[in-house]
């Protein structure tokens, strides 16, 4: 039996975990250790068998969680999102849509925004957590006292906007995947539509990749400007990847980097118009 760590190694461990995931390494071999030679040593001396054959399987049940039709799902997300001309409309179009399959894994509701309607600055996280899943806002956790804390010092209280890329808590607070992402995403373009912001703040490396269609790691994407451009508009806008709230609370000597980042973002504003 593994002898339980010791608390300083388990937060030892605990922050390079979350430094690999936010650094964008999103996948593990195995939860354990695996003698590589031995594996194949075994695969050379057992015999050959022919492969089975599987028979295709049966159709995702609608509302069952399963995984649905990627493409069935974003049209009927598209669809919702069209209809809806104001942001009470859009929030209200999400919490009925039932295309994807984090509303039936855990979630006990949709969870779209909070701040202020047509602020120049739009935040863009991951998705929800246990806290925000309860509350019904996003960024209302640790995560989201430290993410207010920041604007505040950076004099942006009153002037976010604040969203995620899904509405829906992942099961365990995992990382959304790229289909879900995609299922919500003609929601997050009309949300940008609506709120009309100057420049969008991508706050994570889910955030930065889904919102970028870039597959570098965050410590890689933050600092640095790039456009966003909507799907089915000719809206194009400034991007700023940063470094999420939740990565800097189990790497507090990476809040240099995130202030740097929003020291940018408060530069960019104070351009002109036309420069933006």
């Amino acid at each position: 039996m593994t002898a339980p760590l010791d608390p300083d190694a388990e937060r030892a461990l605990a922050s390079l975990m979350g430094f690999w995931a936010d650094a964008g390494v999103d996948a593990s071999y195995a939860d354990q250790p695996v003698d590589r030679l031995a594996e194949g040593r075994r695969r050379l001396q057992a015999p050959a068998r022919p492969a089975a054959v599987r028979s295709a399987p049966a159709p995702a049940a609608a509302g069952s969680g399963a995984a649905p039709d990627l493409a069935l799902a974003v049209g009927q997300a598209q669809a919702a999102a069209e209809a809806a001309d104001t942001l009470e409309a859009l929030e209200a179009a999400i919490a009925a849509f039932e295309g994807c399959p984090l509303r039936y894994s855990g979630a006990s509701r949709a969870v779209f925004s909070r701040g202020t309607a047509g602020a120049p600055v739009m935040v863009i996280g991951e998705g929800p957590g246990g806290e925000e899943d309860a509350r019904g806002q996003p960024f209302v956790g640790r995560a989201g006292k430290l993410l207010d804390k920041m604007l505040a010092a950076a004099g942006l209280t009153e002037r976010v906007f604040i969203t995620n890329t899904v509405f829906w808590r992942p099961p365990g607070n995992r990382t959304p995947s790229p289909q879900e992402q995609a299922i919500c995403a003609p929601f997050v373009e009309r949300a940008i539509v609506l709120a009309k912001p100057q420049v969008l703040l991508l706050a994570g490396a889910a955030s930065a990749k889904s919102m970028l269609k870039r597959t570098e790691g965050i410590l890689s994407l933050r600092g640095r400007w790039f456009e966003w451009r909507a799907e089915h508009t000719n809206l194009v806008l400034p991007a700023l990847p940063t470094l999420h709230p939740a990565f800097l609370l189990r790497q507090p000597q990476a809040k240099k980097k995130a202030w740097s980042d929003l020291l940018l973002l408060m530069s960019r504003l104070e351009q002109p118009g036309d420069a933006l």
